[in-house]
């Protein structure tokens, strides 16, 4: 994006110089041919840039669709399975397993962030899969929590909010990075304010988390849709641009799991 403006200044300064200086109305016919080239070509070039970030950031949704899909398949057929079998039910949410099924997804968000540049893509993508079957095993208990119904209904809110947000995120010219700043302030705030919640068990507090969690995860959705489209580079290889996709797909599956789950908390009907 950034080239393809600074291509139309430089048309724009090439037509007012044009307009303004009368040598250059005295061209010959091959001079002028020559301008209207370098104009296609700049034209192109840009058109080329457009074409190759929009090929990246449908990558990025499609990579975070596949993903959302996953979890979702998993956590209703696993919550089936537990329903039907004690056994597993005991061994999944009651035993000392519990925990390692919580955290186990954040051993895979580690990997990806700190491991990224050392895995190749294909590495990568599989490591991104894995991440969100443990997932769908670690939300597989909101199916025991929340109706079926709300919980269906509150996707559908979180997709709607999810997308009207990230349009706005790639399509706004507004410079949002002081804006993520104070969003990621607010997110270590109300993640101290859970961790406090764990032993105060306050329905007041866990109230207030929720609000402020649905606004920071809107706002987290359209900025990180921007810095993922300003990470874009025509120039990447097929490797650099593939681990981009998925680290993209990373950061906008998280926004949008965090934001279902706090509008859950505000609205899901529970069982």
């Amino acid at each position: 994006m950034k080239m393809r403006e600074a291509f139309q200044a430089i048309y724009s300064f090439g037509k007012h110089f044009r307009s303004t200086n009368p040598s250059f109305l005295g061209k010959d016919k091959k001079m002028a041919d020559y301008d209207r080239q370098n104009l296609n070509v700049r034209a192109d070039s840009a058109a080329f840039i457009d074409e190759g970030l929009r090929e990246h950031m449908l990558r990025v949704y499609n990579y975070m669709g596949i993903g959302l899909a996953i979890t979702g398949a998993v956590a209703f057929f696993f919550a089936q399975w537990a329903i039907s079998s004690a056994e597993i039910f005991n061994l999944v949410y009651v035993s000392p397993l519990k925990w390692v099924v919580m955290l186990s997804p954040f051993a895979f968000i580690l990997a990806l962030s700190f491991g990224i540049n050392k895995m190749s893509f294909a590495t990568a993508q599989m490591v991104f899969w894995g991440f969100a079957t443990i997932m769908g095993i670690s939300l597989s208990s909101i199916f025991f929590i929340y109706t079926g119904a709300s919980i269906a209904r509150v996707f559908f809110v979180t997709a709607a909010m999810f997308g009207a947000m990230s349009l706005y995120g790639y399509t706004t010219k507004r410079d949002l990075t002081a804006m993520g700043s104070f969003l990621m302030m607010g997110l270590i705030g109300i993640i101290i304010a859970m961790v406090v919640n764990i032993f105060l068990q306050s329905s007041a507090l866990e109230f207030g988390i929720s609000v402020l969690g649905v606004l920071i995860f809107v706002g987290l959705t359209a900025y990180d849709t921007q810095k993922i489209k300003e990470m874009y580079l025509e120039l990447d290889s097929s490797e650099i641009a593939g681990k981009k996709a998925i680290m993209g797909a990373l950061t906008l599956y998280l926004d949008f799991i965090n934001l279902f789950l706090m509008l859950l908390r505000l609205f899901g009907n529970r069982e």
